[in-house]
């Protein structure tokens, strides 16, 4: 009886068009289907499924980016194109059209001679109304961030202290500056160092309690005040002291700030104006010797230990560079002018 059903089941599907083997597929087809809608093309059904399963499991599975900074570059360079690079700036440095030198050649064999303390007085030659001061030149070739900072500086303290208010505190610092300079002077020249009853000016007390570790210092003084001129660069300038300081002749720059200055690139342009002073006493025929260092001292009113930046004959000489080509800047400028 089983066999006679299987047997009326079989022609039946065989009725239908359907081959025996094909029937076991048809089970699973629901009843709702209709047989003459043509089945809809799928738009994934060109994905590479294995290679997409693949890159699913290796994002899944990643608690990390899979990418690293080479790959993100060379995605970007299939996208976009390759990568324009800029040219870094040019790291050459400048070079004066005028290397002269800072030593004096003609010097080079002479030998100090003690002699009576040098105090030249600045005198300027009608024939050279040309040659203008180190101060100057540095001030007409100050670099544009360093105009900023003092103009802000500048505005700073007008807007604290008023117009009127700020000429008196500038000119306070200038007279306090001079009454600094005349005591260190006084302190060092020979005939009034040996003289117990020396007073110094209470404004400037601080000051001098400031240097006094670098007055003990300092020996063999040749030269206070004194003005030197470079006759082949034709320029001028006063340098406050040619001394030993640690046994290294030296010109030396008294300097007062209300600011500590713990380092050499905090005193800005001080650096280029030793320097020039020195290639201007090297050059100058008033002076039988020539110097080779320099020392800035800074000087604090609240008597804080001074700080003094030695700067020794290798540390000079990139200085003489950067001031002559400061020196060939102001020859331009003043080329305009004219």
């Amino acid at each position: 009886m089983d066999v006679l059903r299987l047997l009326i089941h079989h022609n039946s599907v065989r009725s239908m068009g359907f081959r025996s083997g094909q029937f076991s597929r048809l089970e699973s087809f629901s009843t709702s289907c209709q047989w003459g809608t043509r089945k809809k093309v799928s738009q994934y059904s060109t994905v590479d499924k294995e290679r997409y399963s693949s890159l699913v499991r290796t994002v899944m599975s990643s608690k990390t980016s899979s990418q690293t900074p080479a790959s993100m570059e060379d995605e970007d360079c299939q996208l976009y194109g390759p990568v324009i690079r800029s040219r870094p700036p040019s790291q050459q440095h400048k070079v004066p059209k005028n290397p002269h030198p800072l030593l004096n050649h003609d010097k080079a064999h002479s030998e100090y001679v003690p002699g009576p303390l040098a105090r030249v007085m600045l005198q300027r030659d009608s024939s050279k109304p040309s040659m203008s001061s180190v101060t100057r030149i540095l001030q007409k070739t100050m670099p544009p961030e360093q105009v900023f900072y003092l103009e802000r500086w500048k505005r700073r303290m007008i807007a604290e202290l008023g117009e009127d208010g700020f000429k008196e505190y500038t000119l306070n610092i200038f007279r306090q500056g001079k009454l600094f300079h005349a005591a260190v002077d006084e302190t060092l020249t020979p005939e009034t160092s040996l003289k117990e009853d020396v007073e110094c000016p209470s404004e400037v007390a601080g000051y001098m309690e400031s240097v006094s570790h670098v007055l003990n210092e300092i020996t063999g003084v040749r030269a206070i005040e004194s003005a030197v001129h470079h006759s082949t660069l034709q320029y001028l300038g006063i340098v406050d002291c040619v001394a030993q300081y640690r046994d290294s002749l030296c010109v030396i720059d008294w300097k007062t700030s209300e600011k500590p200055k713990p380092f050499l690139h905090n005193t800005y342009d001080n650096p280029l104006q030793v320097t020039a002073y020195i290639g201007a006493l090297n050059s100058d025929h008033n002076y039988s010797y020539q110097v080779e260092n320099g020392l800035i001292v800074v000087a604090y009113k609240d008597g804080s230990p001074a700080h003094a930046h030695f700067i020794n004959s290798d540390q000079i000489k990139p200085f003489w560079v950067k001031w002559l080509l400061r020196l060939e800047e102001y020859a331009v400028k003043q080329a305009t002018l004219n």
